[in-house]
């Protein structure tokens, strides 16, 4: 009887410890396995040109059932409206402009505390799979990704492993809209041609097999939403899709209107998810929450359960730390491939505004992969007859220093309402806006991009931006905006700039100078300002000033101007940076052959030490200035 009551009590202390074991270990796992999956869905080149925003000339019914169960964005911005700068705003959480990686196909190094979102999600034991373009402008490690290739995919975690994958739909690139020969399936007769375009049968054929290309994307996410339901993962999985920024058209990517910044942006939560999402998500809805690709991360963190690094620079707007709606978003447009360039937009629930800091430059400046498009070139020879609209013109004019646009009834930006008195309220509280965007983030697209790497040394870019003993961003700030605000600068300001203790202001002193010039203000005493700049230490301030004595100086003043233009286009005498500078400026003095010689042939066009992303910039200028030279 003992015998039996012994075996009875450990039988019983055996079950006991079972089931405490079997507890603790539900305990262990429950917060990875109650994690929901994150899918990411994205396509290339494509503004909200979607059924489900009210496109009747779409084609896309698979997103359009997405949208129809999950909530539409109407009002997401992706920050920078070009693909390295817009991914590498998603793949840090922070603008590139406060890491010096908003330039196109640049690549600096970040803070080593700083983490990517995929080493963030692996932290947190997630599968995370990347199909397949990276294209950051930020220095990764090769281990960034559980697989980032064409066959990565979530079926290759472990079982029961919470998963974070991205597909990227290349089909509605650029490079698509204009291949040809093409099977067209949308009829450009019916095309709806955007004012700012001239209606010819180029521009209506791009415009249709754009909306061909978005069709096959469309079939695409399909295929990866139907996998989705396969391997019986709809009811765990938090599903996103969005454009990286918008159409491949000009004047779309690339500038910062709504037609370039503007994306779609459907997110889907399951059921079961649904109370960690918040109250900030409803089912079966539009929302008008203004949002932008810097948010993503922390908003899939704040998903998840995780508070966002406070580093991060973005507002979670879904889960546990979603933050209250924003009053403005903000995108950034810079070097575009071998154009330097610089300008910013903010925009609220009313107004966009858009602050030009190379006015002196058109938005249609000649880029040699923008005008491989048929519409471009069309565009062009238009304008150059003189057979275009003021609002198809101004495009290939040069850039007001300001622009206003009220969105509510201005659709597509073509009433610039910076000079109207009654607006001046609305100026000064977004110019007020700006400058304290700028200076919170330290927005290094204030200084040359050579320069910055120069004067960051061994330290990342955003350490050094965010050192105001190094690099005194706000006075910066102040200079560049005083120089190039507009034609009726204050003069005697901008020229005592010229002498600034901070090369970076003296460079927008020297651009002050030739905006000024340009809009032929002063232009005796601007020349004779810039012939005193020409031997400044710095390098990008000697291109500037070169280009004005070279453009407004007199004869022989200019044979001296450009000589020095070519020296500091030679990389091997300056740097790879300084000679894309010089060639820019070279370009705008319409050089003849007689002026330029052999010279301009025997500029080096690939330079040792140079990251590859940068390796077809110099050649291209370079084959600019020989054609514009012949």
């Amino acid at each position: 009887m003992r015998s039996l009551f012994q075996s009875v009590v450990s039988s019983l202390m055996l079950l006991v410890a079972a089931v405490s074991s079997q507890v603790h270990a539900q305990s262990i796992s429950t917060p990875q396995t109650m994690r929901p999956n994150i899918l990411w869905i994205t396509s290339e080149d494509n503004g909200p040109q979607l059924g489900c925003y009210g496109d009747d000339y779409a084609d896309t019914p698979n997103i359009d059932q997405l949208a129809a169960k999950g909530m539409i964005y109407t009002n997401c911005w992706s920050n920078a409206p070009v693909c390295a700068p817009a991914r590498t705003t998603i793949v840090t959480g922070i603008f590139p402009t406060s890491l010096s990686a908003q330039h196109m196909r640049s690549q600096v190094t970040m803070p080593e505390t700083f983490k990517l979102y995929p080493q963030l999600f692996r932290e947190l034991g997630y599968y995370c799979s990347n199909n397949a373009k990276e294209d950051y402008n930020v220095v990764t490690n090769k281990d960034l990704w559980n697989e980032s290739s064409n066959k990565a995919h979530w079926r290759k975690r472990k079982a029961g492993q919470p998963f974070f994958a991205v597909f990227n739909f290349t089909t509605s690139h650029e490079s698509q809209i204009r291949k040809r020969p093409h099977n067209a399936s949308h009829d450009p007769a019916k095309v709806a041609v955007p004012p700012y375009h001239p209606d010819t049968p180029e521009v209506r054929q791009d415009w249709a097999q754009y909306y061909d290309k978005i069709t096959e994307m469309d079939q695409q996410v399909g295929q990866v939403l139907e996998q989705l339901k396969e391997d019986k993962l709809e009811d765990s999985t938090i599903v996103f899709y969005y454009g990286d920024h918008g159409s491949g058209m000009p004047r779309s990517k690339r500038w910062l209107y709504q037609s370039g910044l503007r994306v779609p942006m459907v997110v889907h939560v399951p059921e079961r998810f649904r109370a960690a999402a918040g109250p900030q998500y409803t089912a079966k809805s539009k929302n008008e929450r203004l949002i932008s690709f810097v948010d993503l991360v922390p908003t899939v963190l704040s998903l998840v359960g995780e508070r966002p690094a406070k580093y991060l620079q973005g507002h979670a707007f879904l889960g546990k730390f979603a933050e209250d709606n924003p009053q403005y978003i903000y995108g950034f447009r810079d070097r575009m491939d071998e154009r330097i360039d610089m300008s910013r937009a903010i925009r609220d629930d009313r107004y966009l505004y858009i602050r030009n800091f190379y006015p002196h430059r058109p938005q249609g400046t000649f880029l040699a992969y923008m005008f491989e498009t048929p519409t471009t070139q069309a565009w062009k020879r238009q304008f150059d007859a003189g057979k275009l609209n003021e609002a198809q013109s101004v495009f290939w004019r040069t850039k007001a220093p300001e622009e206003l646009y009220d969105l509510s009834d201005d659709p597509f930006q073509l009433k610039n309402l910076a000079g109207d008195s009654a607006q001046e309220a609305t100026l000064d509280r977004f110019r007020g806006e700006l400058k304290s965007w700028m200076v919170r983030v330290c927005d290094l697209g204030l200084i040359p991009e050579g320069e910055v790497l120069e004067r960051a040394g061994k330290d990342a870019p955003y350490e050094f931006g965010h050192d105001s003993k190094r690099c005194p961003i706000e006075a910066i700030f102040d200079v560049a905006n005083q120089s190039m605000r507009s034609a009726a600068n204050d003069v005697q300001s901008l020229l005592a700039n010229r002498v600034a203790p901070d090369s970076a202001s003296r460079y927008w002193a020297a651009c002050g100078i030739l905006y000024n010039a340009q809009e032929n203000i002063e232009r005796e005493a601007m020349v004779k300002a810039a012939r005193g700049m020409a031997t400044d230490p710095s390098a990008y301030v000697r291109c500037i000033a070169n280009e004005v004595v070279a453009r407004f100086g007199n004869a022989a003043e200019r044979s001296v101007a450009i000589q020095q233009l070519l020296k500091l286009a030679n990389a091997k005498e300056s740097n790879a940076f300084v000679a894309i500078a010089a060639l820019n400026s070279l370009d705008w003095c319409q050089p003849t052959a007689s002026e330029v010689g052999d010279k301009l042939a025997s500029i080096p066009t690939k330079v040792n030490g140079l990251k590859p992303r940068y390796d077809s910039y110099l050649p291209r200028l370079v084959e600019r200035i020989t054609e514009i030279a012949k």
